[in-house]
Parts: structure tokens; sequence; C-alpha cells
């Protein structure tokens, strides 16, 4: 089964993880370009090339030996003029001066790294995220949006930037098209606005799965419930989607306070508001995180790829 897989950030690799397992899958992951923040930042402003930190973690995520390339290619700087830089970051930024555009360098990289399905930026244009919150302030930049912490009306890009050819191919020839999980306006939704993706979503006979986060995101979705996350990607979307894959385990009542100091919290469900067909299963785990030492949550991955097997099947 062709599989397509949209998002970025940390959510999108995590599906990766156990969807890799699956021997009937082809996968492309469709990873976005706005992201503005830490050594993709930098990298974005004073090199010129687009964000490399979601694609190098989608690569991770589908090479075999995970764990290796995961502590070479995660492995940050501390200290020095490239303090805060992933080894993986340079690595992209370099390829793609040497092959002379971003697509190719990913290409290369993949093949060296024998991953298992291809990972496509969006689009190779530069673009930045526009939103306009409800009290009518519009501020640009995912990492500005994030800190405005209000409640986001509309988000569109700065300016017009089309479609990477693979993606819009990939989108029409897929069987099935997964949505997350990742953040919703900055991850999913930004992928959408890019040209020709939504119109090739919309042409697609796919299967259309949107795999709901754990937890709202402050400055995103504070107080989002299920149906509201469902909701917005519909509108951008324009169409239904057809499954919603939802969490029902909660976290430990340490780590929600946590998240709960920090403006996140568990996300809702509320089906009844829904017209999709919605699978709700405990798909949460807690992980520690090395940088910091916290406890995470995220999808427990082999219990996500399982979902989306049985649904692959339907």
């Amino acid at each position: 089964m062709k599989v397509v897989a949209i998002g970025g950030g940390t959510g999108l690799s995590t599906l990766l993880k156990g969807l890799k397992h699956l021997s009937s899958f082809e996968i492309t992951a469709v990873v976005s370009v706005t992201d503005e923040g830490g050594s993709s930042g930098k990298l974005r402003k004073e090199l010129n090339v687009p964000p490399p930190g979601d694609v190098r973690n989608n690569i991770v995520a589908l090479a075999e030996d995970e764990d290796l390339l995961a502590k070479l290619m995660n492995y940050r700087f501390m200290e020095g003029s490239l303090k805060g830089h992933s080894l993986g970051n340079l690595i992209i930024a370099a390829l793609t001066k040497i092959e002379g555009s971003f697509s190719e360098a990913i290409r290369t990289l993949e093949k060296v790294l024998a991953i298992r399905g291809r990972v496509l930026p969006v689009s190779e244009d530069h673009a930045r995220l526009v939103a306009r919150f409800e009290d009518g302030e519009e501020i640009t930049g995912e990492t500005n949006i994030v800190k405005k912490n209000g409640k986001i009306a509309k988000v569109w890009l700065d300016r017009p930037i089309e479609a990477l050819p693979g993606v819009t191919e990939a989108i029409l020839e897929a069987e099935m098209i997964v949505f997350g999980p990742g953040s919703l306006y900055t991850s999913i939704i930004t992928n959408v606005l890019v040209k020709g993706v939504k119109e090739a979503i919309k042409r697609s006979k796919a299967r259309k799965v949107y795999i709901c986060n754990l937890m709202t995101q402050p400055g995103e979705t504070t107080g989002y419930r299920v149906s509201d996350h469902v909701r917005e990607l519909e509108r951008y979307l324009e169409e239904k989607l057809d499954f919603v894959v939802v969490n029902t385990k909660r976290p430990s009542p340490e780590v929600l306070e946590r998240y709960r100091k920090e403006g996140s919290d568990f996300v809702e469900i509320d089906v009844e508001n829904t017209q999709n067909t919605v699978i709700a299963e405990p798909l949460l785990t807690e992980i520690v995180d090395p940088l910091d030492g916290k406890k995470k949550v995220r999808h427990d991955f082999l219990r996500l790829a399982g979902v989306i097997e049985r649904i692959s099947r339907w």
C-alpha cells in the first residue's frame, strides 16, 4: 500500500518509526518547511537553505540502524561557534550546497543511510507562516506565532510557494494519506497551504486519516478538543476526513501536572461532535527526554502503526 504521511516535528517521526516495520507499506513522508526555531532557523537564515531539522528527524526514523544514527545525526554541539547546531542539520545543509538543491541533498542522504521509504520537503521555496488571531493581530513566523499565546483565527503563507512535483505525484498515487500527529497549524496545516498540495489531496481517492495530538499546545491549540482539531484541519482541506485516530490513555498525574504548568493539557475526547469514523485506543506512552531528563508523552509508535495497518485493510 502506498502511504503518504504529512506533517513535521517529532510527531511525524514517531509515526514513521512504526510504519517502517510494515513491509507491505510504501512510505513517503511530506515534511513542512516553515520551521524557524533553533538550529534549523539559523541555517535557514544564514545559509539560505530550507530548515533541515524536521527532515533530519524523519530520515533517522526511517533508517534501519536507528539508534546509532539518531545519536550521530541528532548530536548537538553545546559550545563554540557551532553551539546549538545538530550534526545532522549541518550535514544536510552541506549536501544542499554540494548537490545544488535541498531535495537532491535529501535523496543522497537517503541512499547513504539506506532508509525504508523516502522523505520529501513539501517545497524547496522559502515562505513564512502568518497567523491572524481573534483579537485582530497578525503575526509572522512560527516562533512568534506560538509566543503570542492567543486563539488563532486563520493562518496563511506570506508568499505563494509551489509544492515539489514529487509531493503532488505521491499524493495522487497514494492509497492512504495520514496527517499528523504533530502541531496542528505549524506542522500539518502549513503543508496544506503550499500551492498544489490541497488540490492534489482533493483529487486523490486515498483514505484520509488524521492522528490527533495527545496534548494541546500553548499558543496554538489551547483548549482544543478532538473535534476542534478535526474541524480546523477539514476547514483548510475543504473536505471531510475518513478516519480520526484518538488516544484514550491519560498521562500519569505528575506528568500531566507539569504539562499543565507549561500551558498544555490532555486533548479531551468528544467524538459525538465529529462526523468521522473515530478509532479511540490507548496510544500514549511516556519517555524520558535525553536532552533535559524530563518525562514527555509520545504516541506508542508500534501501537499506532498497528492502528494504521488495520485501517489499510478496511
